[in-house]
């Protein structure tokens, strides 16, 4: 791991716009995060979620703004900022004739990661593949597939790790391995940003809460001040036709 430039805060997003065409996705984000953070970032489909966090990962540039993560910025330093983030997407990022061994043996030995067949093993046990070590990826259900995507993401034990709907595919253990490991992840002062439409999932682990909507964020606080029985209601009242007007962002 490269020396890091000096940071107030490990993601930062200031006026990010996004615009494919004639069309703004993304109309203006704002949005700080310190590490340790653990972000549940929420919103209707077509809201922007997906676009805003492969922004983040450096998979697309903003049409306007700035995005920082750990002092780096994407346009200039995006071979940096890939060693030092994991992304689990829709999209796993496997190659499907290869093996789960044969695939996190590609991702550690290009992110230089020591002891890498030992480590490989750890992970595989992890995310409960390790019955599986050898296997094509393209004979994988697609929760096994996700559990892999999640040991490639981390197997470089990256200081920042964002995921976009983490929960598909996977079954009830799959969701509870899932989760140990995020927790494990916050417990060592790993910052992560999720998305989920799952708003029990989302809110169980996260110490801050945002809405987007339209290409907005038009919410975003602690979980401390916000009681997690009470956040529904305010997320449908966000994302429905009357927004709280107190809490809007401006």
């Amino acid at each position: 791991m490269r020396k890091l430039p000096s940071y107030d805060y490990i993601i930062e997003a200031k006026g990010v716009k996004k615009e494919f065409g004639f069309k703004a996705v993304l109309k203006g984000i704002d949005l700080q995060l310190k590490e340790g953070d653990f972000l549940a970032l929420f919103g209707p489909n077509g809201a922007g979620k997906t676009t805003f966090i492969q922004i983040l990962c450096s998979l697309m540039l903003p049409s306007s703004g700035k995005v920082c993560i750990a002092g780096f910025d994407p346009r200039s330093d995006r071979e940096a900022l890939c060693e030092m983030i994991g992304f689990v997407s829709h999209h796993t990022f496997l190659y499907p004739n290869l093996s789960a061994f044969e695939n996190l043996k590609f991702y550690g030995m290009m992110y230089n990661v020591p002891a890498l067949d030992e480590k490989i093993e750890k992970l595989l046990e992890l995310v409960g593949l390790a019955d599986f070590p050898n296997d094509q990826v393209q004979t994988f259900s697609r929760g096994m597939q996700q559990r892999l995507s999640l040991a490639r993401a981390i197997i470089h034990d990256p200081m920042v790790l964002f995921l976009d709907e983490p929960y598909t595919g996977l079954d009830q253990l799959g969701a509870e391995d899932l989760k140990q490991i995020l927790v494990e992840f916050r417990d060592k002062g790993k910052t992560i940003v999720m998305i989920s439409h799952n708003l029990d999932k989302g809110l169980e682990l996260c110490n801050r809460v945002a809405i987007l909507k339209s290409g907005r964020v038009v919410y975003h606080e602690e979980i401390s001040e916000t009681k997690i029985d009470d956040f529904k209601p305010i997320y449908f009242n966000y994302t429905g036709k009357r927004p709280l007007p107190s809490q809007v962002v401006p």
